[in-house]
């Protein structure tokens, strides 16, 4: 494992690394100083294959996108766990830990078979509470909210197309969308208890079906398009 810290790396590569992230891209459009903010909260973190990037159980306040290579998800132990899922560059993941406040709930390494990987990984606690607006404004805030519960119901759609008759095919379709007014600290407020709440629900899909499958659905769904 190998760290860097992004005030190491050139402007240009930096920028070229989180070129592939939503979140980061969309920052950077709209407050040049939050985008700093968080560049100065991550770090590159470089594995070798085989390498554990995330240890079930765990606890910390990092949060993780793939920027290069390919990880692979296992329910537990690698040697002796059923591998369960793949992260892909661009995705996000520790999300769900960080969100709940709670310890880790797989373990994470480097595929063994590829090339190294590269992982941003961001101090979530610069967040703060979600009532404050300093150093982490609302806007910057809510654009990571929209982006998390987006994915969530993303993936929670997926499950359902799998599972139809399943008790929580449904559940997450009950959880209200925001309504209200746009851009304030009540719309924030709304997001982070959705994001919640369908945290829990997928956390319960993940406990009898492993994990969803991202890279799998991503290739039904490029199918079905």
């Amino acid at each position: 494992m190998e760290i860097k810290l992004l005030s190491k790396l050139s402007r240009d590569y930096v920028e070229q690394l989180l070129s592939g992230i939503p979140f980061f891209k969309l920052v950077k459009q709209q407050d040049a100083w939050q985008f700093e903010l968080l560049l100065q909260s991550s770090r590159v973190v470089t594995y070798s294959p085989g390498e554990i990037v995330l240890q079930r159980g765990d606890s910390d306040h990092w949060l993780f996108f793939l920027l290069k290579g390919r990880l692979a998800v296992y329910a537990d132990d690698p040697l002796k766990g059923e591998l369960i899922n793949y992260v892909t560059p661009g995705e996000v993941f520790g999300d769900l830990a960080q969100l709940m406040g709670q310890p880790r709930t797989a373990t994470i390494i480097a595929e063994p078979n590829a090339k190294e990987s590269m992982v941003l990984a961001t101090d979530a606690s610069i967040f703060g509470d979600i009532n404050s607006s300093r150093p982490i404004t609302v806007q910057t805030k809510l654009a990571y909210y929209r982006n998390t519960v987006h994915n969530l119901r993303w993936k929670l759609e997926v499950y359902r197309s799998q599972h139809l008759q399943h008790p929580l095919a449904n559940k997450h379709r009950q959880v209200r969308l925001y309504t209200g007014v746009k851009d304030t600290l009540e719309e924030l407020k709304a997001l982070y208890e959705q994001a919640q709440t369908l945290a829990s629900l997928l956390l319960e899909w993940n406990s009898e079906f492993g994990a969803l499958n991202i890279e799998s659905a991503k290739e039904q769904n490029a199918y079905n398009v």
